[in-house]
């Protein structure tokens, strides 16, 4: 019933390593006042009917549930893109992709990344006095100076990228499947599409990579364990702290792990949320024991699910874009459809963010880069713009709308990487250009261009079924208004200090631990 809410730079220290600067912070004393913490998680390919709290029928998250009971739950939550480069650069800047230069994804042998003239949340923080530490998928970059160590982060543990761009042993679950790495000198097999089969997928901490290909099976447990003990020793120093984990789930391929007895379909899905769901529980506890009265926690996506891996995909609850559906093809993520961007929100504060609330509010992962950074009592960069705004008020229940206007921008469907097309005005969304991502049976929406926008008011019609008559009153009050923002922001963008990322690719920018082994292992097997 949810829907009916809506109208280092420490190159090679190991991790106990990071806290050797924090000693002489301490023994000094010069301690400074209590700024909050804060813990950003962000769920990798959740659909937004993914979250008990919001849609799902089975419960399968009841530690996000019980943290949307004891704080707050946003229902018009939104991706800054619907592909994952895009969307953390969005994340970490404040800026959309035409700003901070990051349309489309990075590869494995990407020579650039996000682009370094752009400041990040975690530089920010740093000059600020915060200890900064990140877990998890990074994807905007990992070549020299694009590394996140080199990016404002003191620690880092986790894959450069996506967990499928590389091989494993322990494979998981994917759709098509892909071979485990090969164990002798002979050929690759089994080459498939959408699979690596020759380079193994890295795990780093800091600039090291410590294994190579990654064993799937124990990720999760890594991760909170590395997310614990950063929790712990950043609140042992007395500094505040920025953690940002970057989750492997709900991205394919799902890991091995205990089946439940559940219809086949929804087992395997259900058991990855499941465990996505106990790794977030962990770094709950873990802040509620440590810092509970002075950390803000807060859990999102960085887009809509990846329709084409069919049983392995997640939900996107109400949002099912009839519209596209009807013409072929996903409306899931990689479209500015609802179910490519709206992804599910907790914000949790305990004294601070009001209890067991629901917000309708329009907000943004735009929004997190400018609202930390205010919290935290620092300054925005100097000499450029941003698409976020600070929504604490929103936060602490003192204000409800939100956004006016958001843009949502072409993300691989359609369109051209990273151009506003898509704008949503109020409860008003317009269309200038449509499409389908590939959907589980292999069908394609094909681009259509709309010199008049299709118009979908979004309060009566969440499944984006049937747009307003072009002919009628409500559609000609409205598209007017849509033309001016438009045109305004793309003014703005116009007039900023743009980025413009280096998406040139060489093969030797591989993560490789030892080159001499087959698919680089870090050992023979």
């Amino acid at each position: 019933m949810g829907w009916l809410f809506l109208k280092v730079l420490l190159a090679g220290v190991s991790f106990s390593g990071f806290l050797y600067p924090l000693v002489d912070f301490c023994i000094s004393g010069k301690t400074r006042g209590r700024k909050p913490n804060f813990v950003i998680i962000l769920a990798d390919d959740m659909g937004w009917g993914d979250l008990g709290a919001n849609w799902a029928e089975t419960k399968d998250t009841a530690n996000l549930d019980k943290m949307a009971s004891e704080g707050m739950r946003f229902v018009d939550f939104h991706a800054a893109a619907s592909t994952c480069s895009p969307s953390r650069a969005s994340l970490l800047t404040g800026r959309l992709g035409l700003r901070n230069g990051v349309t489309h994804n990075f590869a494995v042998t990407s020579v650039g990344g996000l682009p370094l003239n752009e400041t990040t949340l975690a530089e920010v923080l740093q000059q600020a006095g915060y200890i900064t530490g990140m877990i998890g998928k990074w994807h905007l970059g990992h070549h020299g100076s694009y590394h996140p160590n080199f990016r404002g982060f003191d620690y880092y543990f986790g894959i450069p990228y996506s967990h499928d761009m590389g091989c494993t042993d322990t494979p998981g679950y994917n759709h098509p499947p892909c071979p485990a790495c090969p164990q002798g000198d002979g050929p690759s097999s089994n080459l498939q599409r959408d699979c690596y089969t020759d380079v193994a997928l890295p795990l780093y901490e800091n600039l090291h990579i410590v294994e190579q290909p990654v064993n799937l099976s124990s990720l999760a447990r890594k991760y909170a364990e590395k997310a614990t003990q950063f929790i712990q020793q950043a609140s042992t120093s007395g500094r505040p702290f920025l953690l940002y984990v970057a989750l492997a789930h709900m991205h394919v391929p799902l890991p091995v792990t205990q089946l439940p007895a559940a219809p086949r379909d929804r087992r395997l899905y259900g058991a990855g949320l499941r465990e996505m769901d106990g790794l977030v529980g962990q770094i709950k506890d873990k802040v509620d024991h440590t810092a509970k009265d002075n950390t803000f926690l807060w859990f999102t996506g960085d887009n809509g699910p990846w329709a084409e891996k069919c049983e392995l995909a997640g939900s996107v609850g109400a949002f099912t874009g009839v519209w596209q559906a009807r013409r072929g093809g996903s409306p899931a993520k990689q479209t500015t459809w609802e179910g490519g961007h709206r992804v599910p929100a907790l914000a949790y504060w305990p004294g601070r963010v009001p209890v067991n609330v629901t917000s309708t509010a329009l907000l943004s992962v735009l929004d997190i880069f400018p609202t930390v950074v205010a919290l935290a009592q620092a300054s925005l960069p100097q000499g450029r713009r941003f698409d976020g705004v600070d929504v604490s008020e929103v936060l602490f229940g003192r204000s409800q709308p939100g956004h006016r206007v958001l843009f949502h921008p072409n993300s691989g469907a359609a369109g051209e990487f990273g151009a506003l097309q898509t704008v949503r005005l109020e409860r008003y969304k317009a269309f200038y250009v449509t499409g389908g991502a590939r959907a589980c049976d292999g069908s394609i929406g094909p681009e259509l261009q709309h010199k008049l926008p299709l118009i979908f008011n979004l309060e009566d019609d969440i499944a984006e079924a049937v747009p307003l008559e072009r002919g009628g009153a409500e559609y000609q009050a409205v598209l007017p208004k849509v033309r001016k923002v438009l045109a305004d922001v793309l003014q703005d963008i116009a007039n900023d200090n743009i980025s413009s990322a280096d998406y040139t690719q060489d093969p030797s920018v591989t993560p490789c631990c030892n080159p001499y082994q087959v698919a680089c292992r870090c050992q023979a097997p």
